[in-house]
């Protein structure tokens, strides 16, 4: 009797790796580019907190952000392009 009751654990524990792997699709990866972005716009001798710098890294959150958004829909429009052109052997 004790042995059935121990099947569904066992089972669930298998798949448990398996399942964790699904709640973090589409969550990208947050990456620390501040240093990067802060090396670039102070690269012209920009002063930390004046116009131009801010302008400066609000360009570059906006071309990330674009590129991005451009990944994003190249993936769809895989996923996309194989769910209607199957291939089939």
């Amino acid at each position: 009797m004790r042995r059935n009751f121990a099947r569904p654990h066992i089972a669930l524990f298998l798949l448990a790796p398996l399942l964790a792997g699904c709640l973090e699709r589409g969550q990208p990866t947050m990456v620390a580019s501040g240093g990067d972005d802060d090396a670039f716009c102070r690269a012209n001798n920009v002063a930390v907190g004046s116009s131009e710098y801010v302008a400066c890294r609000k360009d570059r959150d906006t071309m990330r952000n674009n590129a991005n958004a451009r990944a994003d829909r190249a993936q769809r429009n895989l996923g996309e392009h194989m769910l209607n052109n199957p291939v089939r052997p």
